[in-house]
């Protein structure tokens, strides 16, 4: 694993560290899971995006599609 340093608000800080998770697992650990959870939602909104747009550029409507991303079963990577 690499070091890096990363800057926050003290407020934020002080919430996280009075987390139960934060205080079992430390901050670490925590900041890699939140991480990893920002990443595969990302990559399914990314995804999602790809379909809208090349639905869209091939003449499709999207009316009636509005929340069938939260439908959807992504395979985990």
């Amino acid at each position: 694993m690499k070091s890096i340093q990363i800057t926050f608000d003290e407020s934020l800080l002080a919430a996280l560290d009075a987390t139960e998770e934060v205080k079992k697992d430390g901050r670490s650990a925590v900041m890699r899971r939140a991480v990893q959870m920002y990443l595969k939602r990302r990559r399914k909104w990314e995804i999602a995006e790809r379909y809208r747009k090349a639905y869209v550029a091939d003449g499709g409507s999207l009316e009636g599609f509005e929340g069938w991303e939260d439908q959807g079963a992504w395979p985990d990577e």
